[in-house]
């Protein structure tokens, strides 16, 4: 401990103090105004960052490009659907009901009257402010109407973006750190959506070149509510079936584990999980009551380099007043036959042949204080495997995959939730995602219940409990059978905010079991006033040693706080970390160019600082800069045989219309 005090004392080094001491005399000498962006979008990822506890499920990259959409193209409020706010991620199920009952019974007139929606607190209404508006016309595309395409182009959006990242490591390397992206973007009303994306990969040769296309459109013809192609994503139900990219699982978005459902939607990220293909839904609709939606998709890609995925399939969904009900299925065809590592373990169960069915029912029935959901899903398992004279030895058998819950909302600010999941050895499906510890649904049975209370102003209380079990063998727990563990977590957070000024304080712990016990805990204190904002967050762990981290935020919003309005925007972190081995790492959302995040694990004895800026140039026109560096102790990296040193800096070049 004395060594880490000492290192973050003395060992700084000496070019990036002095960049940070030049920025900040720029500050001060200049009356610069400074805004980050032109809305609090970065806060809102931060605090659904902060709010996800399994990091490693979330496509952040998906989600800020999701959020910067509904910014650009507002829902309105008086004609939406579940659909549209469940983009809106830190929305409970709960929270979306009540708003488009509000809007079904009496159209909103401004949006203080979002203030007159009992599930709602004052943060959550901040968060939502900038994604949403209030009209008294229909959209300019209806059912009946669909603009030429000439005036779709003329009023459309456009946006090119092209970025550069270079990495400089005081090790040799053997491939060239230098990471290129350039990416288009039409959006005309989030109506017509097209996309379309070119990256090369740190160390990628021109065959290594990835690219990818997306084509969304809504609403074009009557009955025809969606057309996707290219790259998308398809999600219903619970997710035992079709699961999103993004998924949050545990969070302390307590009130919206077991959320799953936002059918057909376009998939601008670099995940290459995502379906490559075309999907369709056709809706019926008998007033606002009762809804009929039926979706179709095809999917062909790359399981490995040499077997190609061909996926078809189908969902019925009937909505009818408090109750909607949902059939699910798809049939996975490969070129070759599926064949797992056999020499794992934990994977002996997994599915092993050329062809698979999954089917799945799922049921949601809404009654106001109370919210009933499952779903029920089986998947063939042929476990078939090719003999030395070709021929082939099938074992057809059967998986279940359940999950069922409920919530209860007893109290206006009071949300609690109880969940079961059982997923049987033989159920595996690459495709589902279904609420649970691994991130593969199979062979695992547990119990999960949370509470999330904002009934106490500027107060908000949340945590779980979640028991599981699995009967065999899993990764990371080795040759143990038979594992039962448990993951606990607490957290309280004051937030207020008065005229300019917002204080946030918050606090919370957590201790887990699979395989190892681990204990977290994590503080951080949140001020913002004017053009400042300050936080500083610190972490503890201890997994048989411990881990340490303790980091200072500052950011300076120039504009539109000065009369000189330059156009320049900064961000600074200082961090100090010591966390002894691989398993005390601690993961810490860092500020990052457009449409890209940095969540670096961070483990040893060292330092971190990065800078980040943004030059709005002229009103189409803006560049970011990110440069950041990560300092080890000399004695620690000679010990574990680690650079002393690593450096990154990534440009982006953002141009709109």
């Amino acid at each position: 401990m004395q060594e880490f005090l000492y290192f973050c004392a003395v060992k700084h080094r000496i070019w990036f103090i002095g960049l940070i001491c030049c920025a900040l005399k720029i500050v001060a000498q200049e009356s610069f105004n400074f805004q980050f962006s032109t809305f609090n979008l970065d806060e809102v990822v931060l605090d659904i960052y902060n709010a996800v506890t399994e990091i490693d499920a979330v496509d952040f990259e998906q989600l800020q490009t999701d959020l910067y959409a509904l910014h650009a193209n507002p829902i309105d409020l008086n004609h939406t659907n579940e659909e549209e706010l469940e983009q809106l991620y830190f929305l409970s199920p709960r929270q979306i009901d009540d708003i488009l009952l509000y809007a079904d019974r009496h159209p909103f007139e401004s949006l203080y009257e979002l203030q007159l929606i009992p599930s709602l607190a004052d943060y959550e209404i901040r968060d939502l402010l900038p994604f949403i508006q209030i009209t008294n016309d229909q959209s300019p595309i209806t059912n009946n109407n669909m603009k030429y395409a000439r005036e779709v182009f003329a009023h459309a959006k456009h946006e090119l973006v092209a970025r550069v990242d270079a990495r400089n490591i005081e090790d040799t390397l053997s491939t060239d750190p230098v990471f290129a992206q350039f990416r288009y973007r039409f959006d005309y009303q989030r109506r017509v959506t097209f996309g379309a994306q070119l990256r090369r990969p740190v160390g990628g040769m021109a065959q290594d070149l990835q690219y990818g296309a997306y084509l969304q459109l809504t609403d074009i013809a009557p009955h025809v509510h969606k057309i996707v192609g290219g790259n998308y994503q398809a999600s219903f139900g619970q997710g035992l079936v079709l699961a999103p990219v993004f998924h949050s699982g545990k969070s302390m978005y307590v009130a919206s584990a077991g959320m799953q459902q936002q059918g057909l939607r376009h998939y601008g990220g670099a995940d290459g999980a995502s379906m490559h293909g075309a999907g369709t839904t056709l809706r019926w609709e008998w007033g606002k009551s009762t809804r009929l939606d039926v979706s179709a998709l095809y999917s062909m890609r790359r399981a490995n380099d040499s077997t190609w995925q061909h996926t078809v399939g189908a969902n019925l969904t009937l909505r009818h007043k408090r109750l909607e009900v949902q059939l699910t299925g798809i049939e996975n065809i490969w070129s070759d036959s599926i064949r797992p590592y056999r020499n794992a373990k934990y994977n002996q169960h997994y599915f092993r042949g050329f062809h698979q069915a999954v089917l799945g029912a799922s049921v949601r029935y809404n009654h106001g204080w109370f919210d009933v959901f499952g779903e029920v899903a089986t998947s063939q398992n042929h476990q078939s495997e090719t003999t030395n004279d070709k021929s082939q030895i099938t074992n057809d058998k059967w998986g279940v995959g359940t999950l069922v819950g409920c919530r209860f909302y007893p109290a206006d600010g009071v949300n609690l939730i109880a969940l079961y999941r059982y997923y049987s050895p033989w159920f595996d499906n690459a495709w589902g995602y279904g609420f649970s510890e691994t991130s593969r649904i199979n062979d695992e049975n547990g119990g999960y219940i949370g509470f999330d209370i904002t009934r106490l102003k500027n107060w908000r209380f949340s945590g779980y409990g979640d028991v599981f079990y699995f009967s065999g063998y899993k990764y990371g727990l080795g040759d143990a059978t038979k594992t039962i563990g448990y993951d606990a977590m607490l957290e309280a957070k004051y937030d207020r905010t008065r005229s300019e000024e917002r204080l946030a304080i918050s606090g919370r712990i957590r201790t887990r079991k699979k395989g190892s016990s681990t204990y977290s805990a994590r503080f951080q204190f949140d001020w913002s006033k004017g053009p400042w904002s300050l936080r500083t967050t610190a972490d503890g762990n201890y997994v048989s040693s411990y881990g340490i981290s303790i980091a200072q935020d500052i950011a300076y919003d120039f504009t539109p706080y000065t009369v000189h309005r330059t156009p320049l925007s900064l961000r600074l972190r200082l961090q100090g970390f010591d966390a002894q081995n691989w398993s005390n790492r601690i993961y810490l959302y860092e500020h990052d160019v457009l449409y890209s995040f940095s969540i670096p694990a961070t483990y040893g004895l060292g330092g971190r600082a990065y800078l980040c800026l943004k030059w709005q140039i002229i009103n189409q026109l803006a560049l970011y800069l990110r440069v950041s560096e990560t300092v080890y102790s000399s004695k620690w990296a000679s010990e574990h045989h680690r650079a002393t040193t690593r450096t990154d800096v990534h440009l982006l070049l953002r141009a709109s219309l």
